[in-house]
């Protein structure tokens, strides 16, 4: 299966989000990227972040920022 451009610029943003603490957010301002922009806005119609902007991870989010992280972490360690 290819991975789109579409895809990573999703697993980047879930890669960005803290684990250790569901307080803390991301908010993507209209000035960042097109392609970042709309990434969020993907993940929110995925029901993986609270907002269109960003805000928080949704419980669902959540599972898959943490399998994001895990298959990075494990494919960077050397």
């Amino acid at each position: 299966m290819p991975i789109s451009s579409e895809l990573v610029e999703e697993l980047t943003i879930l890669a960005r989000y803290k684990l250790t603490s569901t307080l803390e957010g991301i908010k993507v301002h209209n000035t960042a990227a097109p392609e970042t922009v709309a990434a969020i806005k993907r993940l929110h119609e995925k029901n993986l972040v609270s907002q269109d902007d960003g805000g928080y991870l949704t419980d669902l989010g959540i599972e898959t920022a943490e399998h994001v992280q895990k298959a990075l972490a494990i494919l960077t360690s050397k």
